[in-house]
């Protein structure tokens, strides 16, 4: 493990090299690079960017922030705020304390879009009953014309298109 270590901080990659193994944009490197959150690489002679491998670490580390919903200036604060604290216990608290309030998050969004998913399945049943619709309906029967043949309420997602309060 120590020889990966070394190893990655031994391999300098051009800037378009970290980009392809981490598949971002050069742009998107050189604005990690800006706002502080990638280490500023050494120039080659030729006057090239070259980065640590431990650049492609930092990379998908920063990816995996903004998979959670942390955009690029919260990331940077939540860098500020782990190097400004005072002990290591204090910066893990901090750390801890973030990531519980993404964890509720997450777990929020999770029932919200599980929420969605059933939704979408009960309309996709609906609709999948009007392939067998006469085609004499006109569409502004949809939902009232009483082919159904069921106890199911309209789902809203459906019933939301043949409202007839629209324009």
């Amino acid at each position: 493990m120590v020889s990966d270590r070394r190893n990655s901080k031994l391999a300098l990659l051009k800037v378009g090299d970290l980009a392809r193994r981490t598949g971002k944009t050069v742009r998107a490197i050189h604005l990690y690079e800006e706002m502080g959150l990638l280490s500023a690489p050494v120039r080659s002679k030729g006057g090239f960017r070259m980065y640590s491998g431990d650049g492609v670490k930092r990379i998908e580390w920063i990816q995996k922030l903004q998979d959670m919903g942390f955009s690029l200036p919260e990331v940077k604060t939540f860098l500020r705020v782990w190097q400004e604290s005072a002990t290591a216990p204090a910066a893990m608290a901090t750390v801890r304390e973030i990531f519980a309030e993404k964890l509720r998050e997450t777990r929020e969004t999770i029932a919200r879009l599980s929420r969605l998913a059933d939704e979408l399945g009960d309309s996709l049943k609906y609709l999948e009953r009007c392939r067998f619709c006469s085609s004499t309906h006109a569409q502004s029967e949809c939902c009232a014309c009483g082919s159904q043949d069921s106890d199911q309420a309209v789902p809203l997602l459906v019933d939301g298109i043949a409202n007839r309060n629209t324009p």
